[in-house]
């Protein structure tokens, strides 16, 4: 009786939407044309299978139902890209067109070529329409002329973001002499120049320096979690060198520097221990730690900007970057590979190399989809990694041909959604879409399809 109601409901639904996209259809060939109503048509029949797997029951646990639904989501979404979008319409009723006289009147079933108009083309758009169109090179060069942080902004934040680095470090060792931390650096877009809208987010590096001899790494995909980014620190020769031989023996858990345990430490220090109002008094700041967070947080208040700082404890091994930043859920332990300073190395090399304007189209693209709630996880590391994979192959990155890299960026994109694989350009055995969900890659793989034919939807003016 379930499923009899069930079926029902859906096939009201249907009835009630196929009644809906007729109508649409019938008045689409009206007013857009035969062209214009087959991209329409196309676009319905889309939305309308989205529509129609979105309601149906799924094949839990079934992977070839699974794998056939997303094959077919891209192979709608190349329905759309197959389709050509309709030449404008001359407007009728332009004065622009001369009139054409009896004599010139075309004879029924005698071809004639159509009459070039001698006026400028902007002259016969619609009245509504800017006076002049911009290109997409403009409107790339116009969209990142704003993404240049204030001058003051620029100025203020790292010389208030070493101040209480300073402060910082002096606490630690203050508090903790004896373990080895090493000395504390500034981090973070402002400072690398690659995406940065405004001077309101800072890293803070502490070094945690380890005895080669005592520590030993893991690779990931020996790990619990079989991923290659993520590593373990293990603590060997425990029969020659017992626990107290190393400082940091004390955050061992099971023979393995626990980066939670590390940063629990380190969160008590900054929530309880210490005084936060008498350091901000001194810098004429307010100082909060986050303590809800996971992450190891400050919130700063100043007159002119606020900040937000994250604390990173890095270990530095057999030339690895590993940062205490495990991933969510109960494994412990885990210790995060970066590739952040091989990235910014990389592409600042590589436009020194061929003046390119590499850095200019990545500050673009991630102000472009941080600022977007679909796009939003695409910032960052997968966007560099896309373009070190581009430039691999790609030659040209002079400024004048920004707009060609741009669209080629988005088309490289998508192409590794449609795969669900972007790997790393340092670890090709790294998957940095590894941890999103098919959902999102749906979403961002048809939001950026649409971007490439109609870069406005991302390049609003602010």
């Amino acid at each position: 009786m379930a499923e009899f109601t069930r079926q029902r409901g859906k096939r009201q639904v249907d009835s009630g939407l196929g009644s809906v996209l007729d109508l649409l259809l019938a008045n689409a060939r009206l007013v857009l044309g035969v062209s214009g109503a087959a991209v329409l048509a196309i676009a319905t029949l889309v939305v309308k299978r989205l529509i129609d797997r979105a309601t149906s029951p799924r094949d839990d646990g079934d992977p070839k139902a699974e794998q056939k639904t997303l094959e077919e989501s891209w192979q709608d979404l190349a329905l759309i890209k197959a389709t050509q979008k309709p030449p404008k319409k001359q407007r009728k009723e332009d004065l622009s067109v001369p009139l054409l006289s009896p004599a010139q009147s075309p004879v029924p079933g005698e071809a004639h070529e159509p009459k070039v108009c001698s006026a400028p083309l902007e002259t016969s758009q619609v009245e509504s329409s800017p006076p002049r169109c911009l290109t997409l090179q403009e409107k790339l060069l116009s969209h990142s002329s704003w993404l240049a942080v204030p001058k003051v902004h620029a100025s203020l934040t790292p010389q208030l973001s070493r101040s209480i680095c300073t402060q910082l470090q002096n606490f630690l060792r203050s508090k903790c002499p004896e373990l080895p931390f090493g000395s504390l650096f500034l981090s973070g877009p402002l400072l690398d120049g690659l995406g940065v809208l405004s001077a309101d987010h800072v890293h803070f590096m502490l070094p945690v320096v380890l005895d080669t001899t005592l520590w030993s790494l893991i690779p990931g995909e020996d790990t619990v979690v079989r991923n290659p980014q993520y590593w373990m620190i293990k603590r060997t020769d425990l029969e020659y060198f017992p626990r107290g031989s190393s400082p940091w023996d004390r955050f061992i858990v099971g023979q393995y520097l626990s980066s939670n345990t590390l940063n629990d430490t380190l969160h008590k220090m900054l929530v309880a221990s210490i005084n936060w109002p008498a350091i901000g008094s001194l810098l004429g700041s307010t100082i909060h730690p986050v303590v809800a967070s996971q992450d190891l947080k400050l919130e700063v208040k100043h007159d002119q900007l606020e900040l937000s700082i994250t604390l990173f404890p890095m270990v530095e091994m057999e030339g690895k970057v590993l940062l205490s930043a495990p991933p969510e859920g109960l494994v412990e332990n885990l210790w995060l590979e970066s590739f952040h300073r091989a990235e910014v190395s990389r592409v600042k090399e590589l436009d020194a190399g061929d003046s390119g304007a590499r850095q200019l189209c990545l500050r673009i693209l991630n102000s472009v989809c941080k600022s977007h709630p679909t796009l939003h996880k695409l910032s960052g590391s997968p966007l560099t990694h896309v373009i070190l994979h581009l430039s691999a192959t790609t030659l040209d990155w002079a400024e004048e041909s920004l707009a060609d890299r741009y669209q080629q960026v988005l088309e490289e994109l998508v192409g590794y959604l449609e795969k669900g694989v972007l790997p790393s350009y340092f670890n090709h055995r790294i998957n940095l879409f590894g941890e999103l969900l098919e959902e999102e890659i749906d979403e961002m793989g048809f939001m950026l399809y649409r971007a490439i034919f109609e870069p406005e939807l991302l390049l609003k003016e602010k």
